[in-house]
């Protein structure tokens, strides 16, 4: 899966490290339902670090279609909160 983060470029991805990273988008969900801050500065951070940590990064002049978008670090509670599906940032 291609995976795109908002300014910063796209990864691909095996769908393998799903599962993990659904762990990440539902505690990043919970915590944005409560409007804990920083909790979700904290998990979005350590989101976008699991997809490059476990993604290779395509090239900046690749234009692959993205399959999944990811907010950008420093992106707000409303930014994200306006980017969610029903299953949060990331489905399944």
């Amino acid at each position: 899966m291609i995976v795109r983060i908002m300014g910063e470029g796209q990864v691909k991805l095996d769908d393998a490290h799903f599962t993990e990273l659904n762990k990440l988008d539902d505690e990043l969900l919970a915590e944005m339902e409560s409007g804990d801050e920083t909790g979700f500065r904290r998990t979005l951070g350590a989101l976008l670090e699991a997809v490059r940590r476990m993604g290779t990064p395509l090239p900046d002049d690749a234009l692959e279609p993205s399959e999944l978008i990811l907010p950008a670090p420093d992106a707000t509670l409303g930014e994200v909160r306006e980017m969610l599906g029903d299953d949060g940032l990331i489905p399944g």
